[in-house]
Formats: C-alpha cells, structure tokens, sequence
C-alpha cells in the first residue's frame, strides 16, 4: 500500500475527527488480529499451506443517540514475508451504519463479521474467511432474546460490470434454548450470475448448504466451564443452469462436541455421509465416507482485552491422518467521550 493511500485513509478519519465535534459523542475502536495457521494436508491431497500475518482494523465514529451510530475505517491485512514491498498487500473499507433497539440490530455498509457471523460451522462457511475477508459488504438483521436469537444477512461479492459477475451470498442462522436443549440452524445460498458481456460456456449457478442440530446444554450440570452436545444432518444445494433444471442435494449426519475448562477446551466434529461441493466450504467435506475433527485448545495469554490462544487440530479422512497447528491472538479495544456541552 502506497503512502499516498495512507495518507488519504488519515486525512479522512481526522475530517470525521472534526466533523464529530459537532456531535454528542465519538467513538473508537482498534481490533488486531494476528495469525498462524500450519496445515499439513499432504495424506488427503488437499492443500497444504501455512498462512502467517496480521490484520489491524481501526474505527471511529459518531454516536448519534441511543439507537443509531455510523463508523468508517480500515481492515488492512500484511502477510509476513510477503513480497508486495508494500505497507499493506490489502487494504478493505469499513464503513457502515448500525441500529441497535430492543431486541434487534440493523447492519448496512461494509462491518466485520466477528462476533456476527464467526459461528458458521466451517463445513459451510471455512475459517481461512477470516484471514482474507473479515467484512461483510452488505446487509445484516438480527433478532436476539435471552431464548432465541437469527440473523439475516447479504453479503455483496461482486459487482456486475461488462468483464466482471454478479456474485452474492444470501444467509439465515438462528438458536432456541429455553433450557438445556436447544436447536440450531445455519444456512447460506452462494449465486454466481454472469458478466455483462457473456463469457462462452460460463452458467449462471446456484451453491450453498445448511446445517441443522439438536443439543444439550450441560455447561450448569458439571464442573466444566462449557459442555455441550449436538446432532443433526448436513446437505448442500448445487445447480448449474442451462446444464440442469434440478439440484443436487447430497446430505449426511453431523454432530458435535465442545467441552472448556479454565485454559483448556477440546471440540469434536464428526460427519457420515455423502461429499459436499460447498464452494466457500471446507474442503475436508469432499471426502467419501466419514471424516473426524479433533481441535484440542490451550489459552495461553488471557488478560483483559488481550487472548492468545493454540489450537492443535487432527483431521481422520480417507484412511489417513492430517493435522493442523494454529496460534491467534487477539486484542480489542474501545473508548468513546461524550462531547455534548454541559448545561
């Protein structure tokens, strides 16, 4: 990223600075995320790759009243050894208006999609989104009660231009506990439309998948800090038009297991059925047959806004094991000042 880039991003959040002067109070926020993520998938023949950097996300904004708010910013990733030979290798906008009232919050611009769409299981949604797109460029809703909550969202891809497609992802995911049992949903739809200019033996095409589980929630009957269990089926949808009027639905048995005590946690995803093409899914799901997660985690540094975790995942598919070594850390922090003058 260039200084003349930077220079321009500075200069206009210091003219929203002084804009909200005018206003009752500024908000702030700096998120840091850095990352290391070793995969060794070399017995499955999938990708191996290890992805090592960090982002650095920066807002400020204004508190218009007790409901409504606007925030403009950065999201800027640097991969380390890269060879860009820039500040940044990428640098996305974010800038969004939020409503929050009661029970519901209204999302619409470019905002990060931590803390609001960061449940996805990775069957459907993969985790690597988070190195390389940690905004939604769109719209969000949700509706939360201390029982229930779902949320609503589009995610604007790309836009059609004469060379470029349409691209856009349409989700809903939700949860109902009124006790120990619960039931739980996520689901997305990928659209894939063409260029303005038609590109030969390209098709418009229709990909997504869903996830639906019941559980139990035993975090209040043992000495666990966290213990749930959960079951249910996963399929995905697929078609591509002018090739097939139907979709292919394939679909199988899915469960989980959390448990967390103190710095410790240990997660189990287990899946028996038929392969998945979930095109921003994980590509463990193509397997025939079974496959088996194991994440064992270890919080290492815990203090206030800061949280530096390992995590140790094992992959069992297709006779063979792969693994996975991970570190993220975390820190988040935010301030606001209330300029309204006193009477």
């Amino acid at each position: 990223m260039s200084i003349k880039k930077i220079s321009f991003i500075l200069s206009t959040l210091l003219s929203t600075l002084v804009f909200s002067a005018k206003s009752q109070t500024i908000e702030g926020n700096l998120n840091y995320f850095g990352f290391m993520d070793n995969r060794e998938y070399a017995r499955s023949k999938r990708f191996s790759q290890t992805i090592f950097g960090n982002r650095i996300s920066p807002e400020i904004g204004l508190k218009l009243d007790s409901f409504n708010r606007f925030r403009i910013g950065f999201n800027a990733l640097y991969e380390f050894g890269s060879q860009k030979h820039t500040f940044f290798d990428r640098v996305d906008p974010v800038i969004y208006y939020e409503h929050e009232k009661n029970n519901w919050s209204f999302f619409i611009g470019s905002f990060p999609r931590l803390n609001l769409l960061t449940d996805y299981p990775v069957g459907l949604l993969r985790d690597s989104l988070n190195y390389y797109r940690p905004n939604i460029e769109g719209m969000l809703v949700k509706y939360q009660t201390k029982q229930f909550r779902e949320t609503v969202w589009l995610d604007w891809t790309s836009r059609q231009t004469a060379k470029d497609k349409e691209t856009f992802l349409f989700g809903f995911s939700g949860k109902y506990q009124p006790g120990m049992f619960f039931l739980s949903h996520y689901a997305f739809m990928y659209h894939n439309a063409g260029a303005g200019i038609p590109i030969p033996g390209d098709f418009l095409q229709d990909n997504g998948g869903l996830q639906a589980e019941v559980g139990l929630d035993l975090s209040k009957k043992t000495i666990l800090d966290s213990l749930t269990l959960s079951g249910g089926v996963m399929f995905s949808i697929e078609r591509t038009r002018a090739i097939s009027s139907s979709f292919n639905t394939p679909a199988g048995f899915i469960s989980n297991l959390y448990a967390s005590y103190k710095k410790f946690s240990v997660k189990n995803t287990f899946y028996n059925g038929n392969p998945h093409h979930i095109i921003y899914g994980d590509s463990f799901y193509t397997t025939h047959g079974y496959y088996d997660r194991v994440d064992l985690g270890y919080t290492a540094i815990k203090y206030k806004n800061l949280e530096g975790k390992f995590v140790f995942s094992y992959h069992f598919l297709e006779g063979v094991l792969d693994n996975q070594q991970a570190f993220f850390l975390r820190y988040n922090i935010s301030g606001k000042k209330d300029l309204k003058k006193k009477q």
